[in-house]
């Protein structure tokens, strides 16, 4: 996937593309070709670093509506001639996102555009799962010849067809099939015998049962020859992709699986062991051997992690740094503000900022000064990025640290997830006294379910008159999250 480019935030393209509540009120309020423009440029260039965890459709969907915007540019984007060449699901999901919001407001065009997409393009599957739960049935089954194309004939494609089946997001669209093409019919009783015969004959290398065993195991390839196509069920046939034994992420799975075996073999005599393995082992059994000392919260663990955190080897320092975060008790938490602070420690090394995520995630209110700190310092070092600033923005919320609320109010406005600027809000929610009748009034309109719940609870009824409109047009819209929809008849009943 493509690296998103996001815009200025005072922009307004930059507010859309974050998906702020700002995004809308101010597209309402500019020229309607210029708005037009900006969001269509939003659908067809997703800006969501991780639409896993951010959601854009339905805020995209209702500034369509309310624009009434033309789909002529989401309809030359999934019919461009890169349709041609990639099935990229993050080229195109957004798009048929919106598109299954704007069927479900009663937009025609939205639906035959799914439609016709369903039948001829590259990300047909999604398409479908939009269709499957806003088409009627006459829809979907004039649909069926025009999927099954898109399985060959003969065993190879009938493979595909079971194990598609099999997976399918919305089943509905297939059991109507079944009473119409027999092809269908066939594949949706095989499949389930196809899961249960790759079940039974599962294989694989297993580690000895002794302690030492499991130690050696660790560093033997990835996971002993026990690939992650032995756990999914892959087909025959269909061989799991080689992978680097040495990357990362196999390391990782490796010493996990292997700290796990160690919690049923290893015997009270084994601890020299372990410890010895834990500070000089090789690569794979010096991490196992460590995430379970640290599991079994044995004194010498957090030496051990010290230790580890200043090794020459990157993937030691990094399985030491996340292992941290997993630690607790008095004394982890006590070493935890050695590391953290930085008249006593190195607050800003590697496991000093570790330190300092750990005293966000369990710290006790004393600690929020360094938290405080930490999260100033990410900020004026890395911006408004990386994995691990939403722990130090929820730490800064627990701890109910009013000394953050700068900061926070910056993160707010300017991170380009949507994720991490919904933490924000809820930090603020619990350190910043002018929250209600501020950010809140704006998040009504965020692009994120949580955040609009947030704000639909915690906002001020009185001194804006947008709000109660807004919390009236959330109760009566139907593709509301019920979540929001109970916070919102809440807050209206009490008023």
């Amino acid at each position: 996937m493509f690296e998103p480019v996001i815009a200025p935030s005072a922009s307004l393209l930059g507010l859309l593309q974050r998906g702020r509540g700002d995004g809308q009120l101010h597209a309402l309020a500019a020229d309607r070709t210029e708005a037009v423009a900006a969001l269509e440029e939003c659908v067809t260039r997703d800006p969501r670093a991780d639409w896993q965890v951010e959601s854009r459709s339905l805020y995209y969907a209702r500034l369509y509506m309310e624009l009434e915007a033309p789909l002529d540019g989401i309809e030359d984007h999934l019919h461009s001639a890169e349709d041609l060449v990639t099935d990229d699901e993050s080229r195109t999901g957004l798009a048929l996102s919106v598109l299954g919001h704007l069927a479900a407001y009663g937009r025609r065009d939205a639906l035959l555009m799914l439609r016709e997409y369903a039948a001829t393009g590259a990300n047909w599957s999604w398409a479908l799962d939009e269709l499957a739960l806003r088409d009627d049935d006459r829809g979907l089954l004039l649909l069926g010849t025009a999927v099954l194309d898109h399985f060959a004939p003969g065993p190879e494609g009938d493979a595909e067809l079971r194990e598609f089946i099999r997976n399918a997001y919305e089943p509905r669209p297939w059991r109507l099939w079944a009473a119409y093409h027999p092809r269908v019919a066939a594949a949706s009783e095989q499949s389930p015998f196809d899961l249960w015969q790759r079940q039974l004959n599962r294989g694989g290398v297993t580690p000895g049962w002794s302690t030492a065993d499991v130690l050696a195991w660790a560093d033997q390839g990835d996971l002993g020859g026990l690939g992650a196509g032995a756990f999914l069920g892959r087909p025959e046939g269909r061989p799991e992709p080689a992978a680097d034994p040495s990357a990362p992420d196999a390391v990782d799975r490796r010493a996990a699986a292997a700290a796990r075996c160690l919690t049923a073999v290893v015997r009270p005599e084994d601890r020299p062991l372990l410890l010895e393995t834990a500070r000089d082992g090789l690569p794979g059994a010096r991490r196992a051997a460590l995430r379970y000392l640290v599991d079994q919260r044995d004194p010498a663990a957090v030496e051990l992690i010290e230790a580890a955190a200043a090794d020459v080897d990157d993937r030691v320092v990094r399985a030491a740094l996340e292992l941290l975060g997993r630690m607790r008790g008095p004394e982890v938490l006590a070493q935890a503000r050695r590391w953290a602070d930085p008249a006593t420690g190195g607050a800003d090394s590697a496991l000093g900022e570790a330190a300092v995520k750990l005293l966000a995630d369990a710290g006790e209110p004393a600690d929020a000064p360094l938290v405080v700190d930490g999260l100033r310092r990410w900020i004026s070092v890395r911006g408004v990025s990386g994995t691990g600033l939403g722990s130090l923005v929820d730490g800064a919320g627990r701890l109910a640290a009013a000394d953050a609320v700068p900061v926070l109010r910056h993160i707010y406005g300017e991170a380009a997830s949507s994720e991490l600027r919904g933490r924000a809000a809820r930090a603020l929610a619990a350190t910043d006294v002018h929250f209600p009748e501020g950010p809140a009034v704006e998040c009504l309109w965020d692009c994120e379910e949580s955040t609009r719940e947030l704000a639909a609870r915690h906002v001020a009824t009185t001194g804006d008159a947008r709000v109660l409109e807004r919390l009236r047009r959330l109760a009566a819209d139907p593709a509301e999250e019920a979540e929001v929809h109970a916070a919102v008849r809440g807050r209206l009943t009490a008023g």
